[in-house]
């Protein structure tokens, strides 16, 4: 079965007296285990699509089903229970608290999670975010600030905090797009290292050097995906 489960899909905005369809009858599938990479030109629809996938927005039309569920009709608090027990995101931009420790970060969707769910103690968020941050190599930096960190680094915390829940999928949106090259390389050497270990990455990227790289590549435009290309090796 697969992991996500997308047919007909449309999402169209409204600016003015314009229609924008932001995504136009998009239909595929993503299986657990793969690593996605959904690139296209600016505008092309890919962040809207993140935001659908990622149950941060709905579609107009079609049906989306996640792990099974359909996920179109949940209400705004399932959405965010699911997204929270299910989903991490990585940003361009990080989105790291800029006065809590890199530990304090990691553990932050942990401590959402123990609004509803007993097994999430503190004892063992906090459990969880170390084991992350070693996962990310950052061991000996977890109780240093943002602005104590280079941005590698910030980027790898926000890879543990998307790590902490033990999601299904990662969401990575333009993740090296403020990094040099040769951080942006480590970057994806982790992305792919957690890959190998089985998690499920779908990396947004406009970066052709990226996409080209990635085992499997959906290419957007105007709101359409033209081209599904699975690479035959890596």
């Amino acid at each position: 079965m697969a992991l996500i489960d997308v047919k007909n899909v449309k999402k169209t905005f409204h600016m003015g007296q314009e229609e924008i369809r932001a995504l136009d009858q998009l239909n595929f599938e993503i299986t657990e285990g793969e690593l996605v990479a959904i690139t296209g030109p600016s505008g092309c629809g890919k962040s809207t699509l993140m935001n659908i996938l990622g149950l941060l927005d709905k579609p107009d039309e079609g049906s989306y089903l996640f792990d099974g569920r359909r996920v179109v009709d949940l209400k705004d608090h399932e959405r965010a229970m699911m997204r929270n027990q299910n989903i991490g995101f990585v940003f361009q931009s990080f989105n790291l608290l800029p006065r809590a420790s890199a530990l304090r970060n990691v553990e932050m969707p942990g401590v959402y999670s123990a609004a509803y769910d007993p097994q999430y103690s503190p004892s063992k968020v906090r459990e969880h975010a170390i084991k992350a941050l070693k996962d990310v190599g950052l061991e000996e930096r977890m109780n240093h600030l943002p602005n104590e960190l280079s941005g590698g680094q910030r980027q790898r915390v926000a890879i543990a905090r998307a790590l902490v829940n033990r999601p299904k999928i990662i969401f990575a949106d333009e993740p090296t797009g403020n990094l040099d090259s040769k951080v942006g390389a480590e970057i994806m050497k982790l992305f792919f290292d957690l890959n190998a270990k089985g998690v499920t990455i779908v990396l947004v990227t406009h970066d052709p050097t990226i996409a080209a790289r990635v085992p499997r590549v959906i290419q957007m435009k105007d709101g359409k995906i033209v081209q599904d290309i699975r690479h035959a090796s890596t």
